[in-house]
């Protein structure tokens, strides 16, 4: 089993800056690929970055790339995502997830095991 929190999230001005942390506990992340997910009101559960267990390959949804950066430290057992540039259509929760190791390949949620409670993000125009 894997306990993950997520943390960082908070009200931030379009254009502005957030990292956001996911804390790993009950097992070692390093086994995991891991995930970023995020949901707005009203909408389904989009992929956001994804991470392989090394930390040497990304996988990033087109409407975050270049904007968006998610490394790890499996050393603290702990993902991050770095989130640039925000713009208002960024608003959601975000939701940190683990999974199998060729699961950052894929965008599909249902790859991934272990979900996180979530951390609220609000971008103001």
């Amino acid at each position: 089993q894997v306990l993950l929190v997520e943390s960082g999230g908070g009200l931030v001005q379009a254009g502005g800056f957030l990292r956001l942390s996911c804390a790993a506990s009950g097992r070692r992340i390093s086994s995991f690929a891991m995930g970023w997910f995020r949901q707005a009101p009203g909408k389904e559960r989009e992929f956001v970055a994804a991470i392989n267990w090394s930390g040497t390959s990304t996988n990033y949804a087109a409407s975050v790339k270049g904007r968006f950066t998610i490394t790890r430290d499996n050393a603290e057992n702990t993902v991050f995502l770095q989130v640039y540039s925000l713009k208002p259509e960024d608003t959601a929760v975000y939701y940190c997830a683990a999974g199998s190791p060729d699961s950052y390949i894929s965008p599909d949620p249902t790859k991934f095991t272990y979900w996180g409670q979530g951390t609220q993000v609000t971008v103001s125009s």
